[in-house]
Parts: C-alpha cells; sequence; structure tokens
C-alpha cells in the first residue's frame, strides 16, 4: 500500500477497481461518507444563518467495508455501493467522527437511501 501526503490509501479491491480510501476500514456493511457543506442560501437568494442551517443529507462515500455475511448460509453480500458515489442518507443516520480535521460519517449500508 502507498500512503499519500494526507495519509490516503490506495489499493486494489476483489472487483479490481483502484480505489481511494482514509485509513479507517469500515467493518461489515458500513460505509464512510463525507458530508456535503450545508447550504450557504436559498433557491431565491435568501442567506441563510449559521443558527438554521440544517444538518446535510447528502455526501460521497470515500470508505467501503467487504460486506455482510448471510446469517443462515454464511455467504458475503458484496456492497451496494463503491467509493466515489454521491449519495442521499437519513438525516440522523451514522456516527459522527473527525479524521485529520475532516467530518465524516461511518453509517450501515442501509442508512443510504439513493445514490444521486
Amino acid at each position: 500500500m502507498m500512503k499519500g501526503k494526507h495519509n490516503i490509501n490506495f489499493f486494489i479491491n476483489y472487483k479490481n477497481y483502484i480505489t481511494m480510501s482514509l485509513n479507517i476500514k469500515p467493518s461489515a456493511d458500513r460505509v464512510v461518507v463525507e458530508a456535503a457543506a450545508a447550504e450557504e442560501k436559498t433557491a431565491s437568494g435568501i442567506i441563510i444563518p449559521d443558527t438554521a442551517k440544517e444538518k446535510p443529507q447528502k455526501g460521497t462515500i470515500v470508505a467501503v467495508g467487504p460486506g455482510k455475511y448471510a446469517d443462515l448460509s454464511g455467504v458475503l453480500i458484496p456492497m451496494a455501493y463503491k467509493v466515489g458515489d454521491e449519495v442521499l442518507y437519513g438525516k440522523y443516520a451514522g456516527t459522527e467522527i473527525t479524521v485529520d480535521g475532516k467530518e465524516y460519517l461511518i453509517m450501515r449500508e442501509s442508512d443510504i437511501f439513493a445514490v444521486i
């Protein structure tokens, strides 16, 4: 594995895609998401003050776990999402973490609603 200037690793996953990831490897069916910035103004141009900004509900996946093993058969169920996907997720989904001064969310695959 090659280490970059910002502790970013490059590796080839099981499908031979080159992916970029943090030094965080999510387990099972979890993903790490970098949340999009909160909206600064409305569509009509009104500036939103910091106290009224809502938590963003979309972001970009930066790391993906290997998947979850099925309870009955023990077969690995691969993840439906990959690094780089822009996704929509629930308002209170995931656990917030900070790595190298950046905010990320770790959440289960089931907390993601859609890819945009």
